[in-house]
């Protein structure tokens, strides 16, 4: 059945029936074949009718061992004999040699073109072998035809939807709904095809007719989709931990993990991405969101060693070395030797200046003693240069400077810092006390003035810097 991840993506299609009615699948036009046969126009012999009629009680009874030689005998001697072709095309369909079905299905649309099951049939093959355009065409006359056969409404929805036509088969899934009202498979494709056309309260609407207990782990995720996008949070994520416990699936429970990332419920995200971590270990996906969620939960240290392991797993992740740099730069002062691993990468990627400025604002938190500041700067020089409106790099370069007691460069590199960020509230702190040093005291007070005004901006700052980290994980792939 179609399904939905996050921005509603289709896990898989519905499931194939065997037949609409007797053969479900059927033939196509295919007039070069005819051509080549006996006369359209003899009439079948009695002896020729019996053994039809075998066949078709073969066929029928699943005997296909014996169906298929007959109707393989009279497809070819009567090539215009409608139960003959169709049987033989549904025969070949449902052994799945949809190459030898595909003449016969032809065929007896040619044979009969009023005939709503030769449409059908031909549209369900074609659905099989991706020809998803094709199948909208017959499957639209299959419903012209017998506007209320479910089989044949669902395949149209099917055919719809994988050609980006939500709205169209949403029209068909409440047709094949209302015709077979206990299929909730059918109720479900409904919905879907509601939310993927942009409307989620119908969809929900929708997805509310089928029992709790007929609900899989499938209709919950879809249900958690539709909450989060009418911004139900709570009740979403009650749906996709019922999706979870229902089917602990790597997507069910990645889901879950970041539907709790999303609201910044930080110590849930980090128990459910453990789990999914421990029953899928080979997924690195869990890994990155637990690392995610520890940054969340102000965990820095934590979170340095979860993507600092990331890293040495992956030398030249660009986003792991990021947010261990995130991580590093919010790690309170002291040696951490998991945040080695950004010189590293930043000295193989000398384009990258926030890796170059996260790597100089590790060094520049260790304690004064094992700080080698000129590996700093040429860390931070390398970074302006790579981009020099890096408000960062500046800010850590007057840090630097600070340190080294050369108050005038300091306020110098803070300046720039500030031109690039007027709210940048630390650097008015820093270079208050650069002014101070440098017996400018008003210009110092101003500073410290700013500093406190744009505090709560600064705040502001680090949330929107949270929400960037989070933002990782929520990218569609």
């Amino acid at each position: 059945m179609f399904c939905s991840l996050h921005n509603v993506f289709l896990r898989s299609i519905q499931r194939w029936s065997a037949l609409v009615l007797l053969g479900c699948f059927v033939g196509v036009f295919f007039v070069p074949f005819i051509a080549a046969q006996s006369p359209a126009s003899r009439p079948m012999s009695s002896s020729d009718q019996a053994k039809l009629r075998a066949a078709l009680d073969a066929y029928d009874q699943g005997n296909s061992q014996k169906a298929q030689p007959l109707l393989v005998d009279l497809a070819t001697r009567y090539p215009r004999n409608y139960e003959a072709v169709e049987a033989l095309g549904s025969l070949y369909t449902e052994s799945g040699d949809l190459d030898k079905a595909l003449p016969y299905l032809q065929r007896a649309i040619v044979i009969a073109p009023h005939q709503a099951i030769a449409h059908a049939n031909l549209g369900a093959a074609f659905l099989k072998l991706n020809r998803n355009a094709d199948a909208v065409h017959e499957l639209q006359i299959a419903a012209k035809i017998e506007p209320h056969n479910a089989e044949t409404q669902s395949n149209l929805g099917n055919a719809l939807m994988l050609t980006n036509q939500s709205a169209a088969a949403a029209k068909s899934f409440a047709v094949a709904s209302a015709a077979a009202p206990g299929n909730w498979d059918l109720a479900y494709n409904w919905a879907l095809a509601l939310y993927d056309s942009g409307s989620p309260q119908q969809a929900s609407v929708v997805l509310q007719k089928i029992p709790a207990q007929a609900m899989t782990d499938q209709s919950h995720s879809l249900a958690g989709d539709i909450d989060e996008k009418l911004g139900n949070f709570k009740q979403a994520i009650i749906h996709y931990q019922a999706a979870a416990q229902s089917n602990p699936s790597d997507a069910n429970i990645y889901t879950l993990t970041l539907e709790l990332l999303r609201h910044w419920t930080w110590d849930e995200a980090i128990v459910i991405a453990n789990y999914g971590a421990s029953r899928y270990p080979d997924k690195i996906h869990f890994k990155v969101a637990e690392g995610i969620a520890l940054y969340g939960s102000s965990k820095y240290p934590a979170a340095a060693a979860a993507f600092s392991k990331l890293l040495s797993q992956d030398p030249e992740n660009t986003l792991y070395a990021d947010l261990l740099g995130r991580s590093c730069s919010l790690v309170a002062d002291g040696v951490n030797p998991d945040c080695n691993g950004l010189e590293d990468f930043a000295s193989r990627h000398p384009e990258n200046a926030r890796a170059a400025t996260y790597a100089a604002a590790s060094i520049l938190h260790r304690p004064a003693a094992e700080q080698d500041t000129a590996k700093a700067e040429q860390l931070l020089r390398q970074a302006i240069a790579a981009d020099p409106k890096l408000t960062e790099a500046y800010y850590q370069l007057g840090v630097l400077e600070q340190q080294r007691s050369d108050w005038k460069e300091s306020s110098l590199a803070l300046e720039k810092a500030i031109a690039l960020r007027p709210a940048y509230a630390e650097a008015h702190y820093r270079l208050s006390r650069a002014y101070a040093h440098l017996g400018m005291r008003d210009e110092a007070q101003k500073q410290m003035a700013l500093q406190q005004q744009y505090s709560q901006q600064e705040k502001d700052h680090i949330d929107t810097r949270l929400q960037e980290v989070v933002t990782f994980l929520l990218k569609p792939s």
